[in-house]
């Protein structure tokens, strides 16, 4: 600990070893209590002990079933339809006109319901039909006025109707105009439209693993009726370094089983052999009009040079295949490595996962025209610079490409729409209402609620929200259980690539985290969750906070607690409670730390205030998850606590490769107090 809170710990520490020896001195007297806690205690630890070894199993066959998919992708692929040019091409499916509750004529009154009431004396009589009289024609006049309006409205929102059918209309046969022209161009031989041809065969491919890389460079050598290419191949990284996780109790983490590091090597050529023998076929099975005699092809990694440490294409594999020779080959049965080296004659690095390269055969800039890239980091285009109505086109186009009707509507605020899409699926498909963040910060949740508020308005079946950042625990919370899909930025590039779309996040064209606000203590961030803390019974508890790198806090000064209010950036403070919390914490889970993978909260008795308690009264306990204007997103629930316990780990928020904060539950007690409770994550206790 530091100076500041050593002093604060050593005092802690006293008082919880002065506490242990008054449960010591009472132990007779609670002998019988202690009985029932040892009844009471297995029997949560063993649901809890069961419930990590469930995880870890789960984890395991996780790893399994990605393996799995390694091994036999390319059989998988071979059995995929072949691409057409006719699947690029769009139907004009415009649905009916729905003029909702517009269809209805407003109801005119009935002179029946307005009879004249009571009247002993002909003038009273005569006055209550005059009052009728008066009622129906006010009604009258009414209901008419607002016939005329609902007409009014029919009729704008038909002529608007017809003019957006009409612009989707005339959208479809440019979009299909353009195929049939680039169709007309493969035939003729044309170089560039050959490219586009087959680098749209490849890009439309749904049967590669999750994670692989798309990048291409590609010419066509007319007169040889080749295709020259340049591909990626994924990288060591794609074979799990893990084989398998077990729980350990007495420690009450996951431990890993390393995989053999001559299994993940001979996988890994397996993977890149694969690969190579999937490209190859993708590209002659897209030949419906024989235009390819040969392909040449070189698959590259993209990876920092052993010799100079710059980030360079470094070439794996190469090989000159004939569609004669391709044509007789079985790949659903073949060894893959084989296949390539022997039968085809191709070369294939050695020990490619330390990047020792081959020689291509034959590279695009050798062909003599121009060479057309996809994919690359410096050709797609930077999501975050590109115009916003052009991000919203490209949204819309995604939603096309994948099978859905969809047009972009007027700019509007932020709890407008951008793109309106029509899912023609059975059952589970229907209206869906988009909205598009061109962002570099997190999302605020305040932005789903106001989606969600436009769902419910317009009668969606489902609303979705598209970034180029990403999305805080307050915005998962929220749309959980709610017709609400979030993509965020590295999902939506993705879909890009899987749909024959380009786009990157950024220099290099790899999707990365979303960038922090600016934050530090004389500046919070502007973009925070406040945690508050609910339980039963009275005892009194501190609740703190740990910043850490998997189990281990980043250092002293980010344990949070009454001593420490706040992390020296700023992105962590205790504040102020406010009913019903007990305890409150603001982290802006952005601005945490680029080391920071967990962030833990913490329940401790307080040994000044209850020097006798333990957290048996520590029931009905849940985390408040509130947005900065303190509305409440949802509740996370916690763990009970546990009779002799006087420290417990609530739960922890970790970071995901997507860039999102998931909660964890906790459960894991101390009898040894706050101070064993540190300990445990690297805290030094004087």
């Amino acid at each position: 600990m530091s100076r500041r809170s050593a002093g604060f710990i050593g005092t802690w520490a006293e008082m919880q070893r002065q506490h242990q020896r008054q449960i010591e001195s009472e132990e007779r007297r609670r002998r019988e209590e202690a009985r029932q806690a040892q009844i009471y205690r297995p029997r949560v630890s063993q649901g809890y002990r069961e419930s990590r070894q469930a995880e870890a199993r789960q984890r395991t066959a996780e790893l399994d079933a990605q393996v799995a998919t390694l091994q036999g992708f390319l059989s998988s692929g071979c059995q995929a339809p072949a691409f057409r040019a006719s699947s690029l091409m769009r139907v004009e499916e415009i649905p009916p006109f729905d003029p909702g509750p517009l269809a209805w004529p407003v109801r005119m009154p009935d002179p029946s319901q307005y009879q004249a009431q009571g009247g002993w004396t002909a003038n009273r009589r005569a006055q209550a039909q005059a009052e009728a009289r008066a009622r129906f024609e006010y009604d009258w006049q009414a209901a008419q006025a607002a016939e005329a309006q609902r007409q009014q409205q029919l009729a704008a929102a038909q002529r608007d109707y017809e003019q957006r059918a009409e612009a989707q209309r005339a959208e479809v046969r440019r979009h299909n105009a353009a195929i049939t022209e680039a169709t007309a161009g493969v035939r003729r031989g044309d170089a560039d439209s050959v490219v586009e041809f087959f680098s749209a065969a490849l890009y439309s491919s749904a049967t590669w693993p999750e994670g692989f890389p798309r990048q291409v460079s590609a010419a066509f050598d007319s007169a040889a009726r080749q295709l020259v290419l340049d591909w990626e191949l994924p990288g060591y990284d794609v074979v799990p370094e893990a084989k398998s996780v077990r729980y350990v109790p007495a420690q009450d983490q996951d431990k890993e089983t390393a995989r053999p590091v001559t299994q993940r090597r001979a996988l890994y050529r397996e993977v890149l052999a694969q690969s190579v023998l999937l490209v190859l076929h993708q590209l002659f099975a897209a030949d419906e009009y024989g235009i390819l005699d040969s392909v040449a092809l070189n698959g590259f990694v993209d990876a920092p040079d052993p010799a100079t440490g710059r980030q360079a294409q470094i070439f794996l594999a190469t090989v000159m295949a004939q569609r004669a020779a391709f044509r007789d080959l079985h790949l659903e049965q073949v060894d893959a490595i084989s296949c390539l080296t022997d039968a085809l004659r191709g070369q294939l690095a050695t020990r490619p996962d330390q990047l020792t390269s081959v020689r291509p055969s034959r590279r695009p800039q050798d062909v003599g025209n121009q060479v057309v890239t996809h994919g690359g980091g410096h050709e797609e285009p930077d999501l975050y610079d590109m115009d916003p109505i052009v991000f919203e086109s490209l949204v819309a186009d995604l939603f096309r490409a994948m099978g859905m009707q969809a047009v972009m509507t007027q700019r509007s605020n932020d709890g407008g729409v951008d793109v309106d899409a029509l899912d023609p699926t059975p059952i589970r498909g229907g209206k869906i209402v988009v909205q598009v963040k061109r962002y570099r910060n997190t999302v605020p949740p305040t932005a789903v609620r106001d989606l969600y508020g436009t769902v419910q308005d317009v009668g969606a079946n489902k609303g979705v929200l598209v970034t180029t950042s990403g999305f805080g625990p307050g915005s998962h919370t929220f749309a959980r259980g709610k017709p609400l899909e979030l993509i965020s930025g590295s999902e939506l590039v993705d879909l890009l690539h899987r749909h024959g779309l380009r786009g990157r996040l950024g220099e290099g064209g790899r999707p990365g985290p979303a960038q922090p606000a600016p934050s530090g203590p004389a500046t919070p961030p502007g973009d925070y969750n406040v945690l508050g803390m609910t339980w039963s019974g009275n005892v009194s508890l501190d609740v703190c906070a740990l910043v850490c790198h998997g189990n281990r806090v980043l250092s002293e000064d980010h344990f949070v607690f009454f001593n420490n209010p706040q992390t020296p950036d700023g992105s962590v403070r205790a504040v102020p409670i406010s009913a019903p919390d007990k305890a409150a914490i603001r982290v802006a889970f952005d601005a945490l730390p680029e080391s920071a993978d967990r962030f833990v909260l913490v329940a401790a008795v307080d040994p000044e205030v209850n020097p006798d308690a333990d957290l048996s009264g520590f029931t009905d306990a849940c985390i408040r998850l509130l947005d900065p204007s303190m509305t409440e997103l949802g509740r996370l629930e916690v763990s009970d606590g546990r009779r002799g316990e006087t420290a417990l780990v609530l739960g922890s928020f970790r970071h995901r490769q997507s860039g999102d904060w998931d909660f964890v539950l906790g459960g894991k007690g101390y009898t040894g107090g706050l101070e064993q409770l540190v300990q445990d994550y690297g805290i030094e206790v004087e």
